[in-house]
């Protein structure tokens, strides 16, 4: 059993790269089976790049919500292909037309039904996932100055009863990020939607739950 007071405090202010390398290399006494999620908006590249240094055939989850931007999916095509990923792509089970025609677009932020949407587009298809792939180990994107909630995560937390989600970014900065999309010359776009979330900052929700 993971002792995560003393998981996080030996981990703080090591580089992420030491991050995952003691996830994915030091757990052997764990039977281990991870996990990267991705949205492909901006910066994603990042820690896709990172951890398929560590773990080349990682498996790749992609909630593809279906209000995705064309340049979303085209660099989600990119980035795939550069990085030779195993991508496993998960969709809702109500298409976006429906969905349409069922709240009259996007459902208001704050309300049953937009606590209904995020069910239908993002948490079901991602408890598929889980369900499907039945991960111990799940590495996010998540960063500290994304918003307040991720200001208070520990970089190792428990997500579930067989499952550990490490964020071996969250100290990083914007700043940081672009830097290293430079350096590796990794495809990067702005131009992204989430169709569960509104201002930014504001909690999708799939990091407010646990499975």
């Amino acid at each position: 059993m993971l002792d995560l007071t003393k998981v996080n405090q030996n981990l703080q202010n090591q580089s992420p790269l030491t991050i995952i390398e003691w996830a994915l290399k030091t757990q052997q006494d764990i039977p281990v089976k991870s996990i990267i999620s991705t949205h492909f908006g901006p910066y994603e590249a990042v820690l896709l790049h990172l951890v398929t240094q560590v773990d080349p055939h990682i498996q790749v989850v992609w909630v593809d919500n279906g209000y995705a931007t064309n340049a979303t999916y085209r660099v989600a095509n990119k980035i795939t292909e550069q990085l030779n990923l195993n991508l496993h792509i998960f969709v809702p089970q109500r298409t976006t037309a429906y969905l349409n025609v069922r709240y009259g677009g996007l459902p208001e932020l704050d309300t049953p039904e937009h606590t209904e949407f995020t069910q239908i587009v993002k948490i079901e298809p991602f408890n598929r996932a889980l369900a499907t792939l039945k991960p111990t180990l799940w590495f996010t994107a998540l960063r500290r100055e994304q918003s307040a909630l991720r200001q208070e995560l520990n970089i190792v937390t428990k997500a579930g009863d067989n499952l550990f989600k490490i964020a071996p970014l969250l100290d990083w900065t914007s700043q940081d990020m672009q830097n290293y999309i430079e350096k590796f010359n990794l495809p990067n776009e702005m131009d992204y939607v989430d169709p569960t979330k509104g201002p930014q900052g504001r909690e999708c929700g799939l990091h407010k739950i646990t499975f």
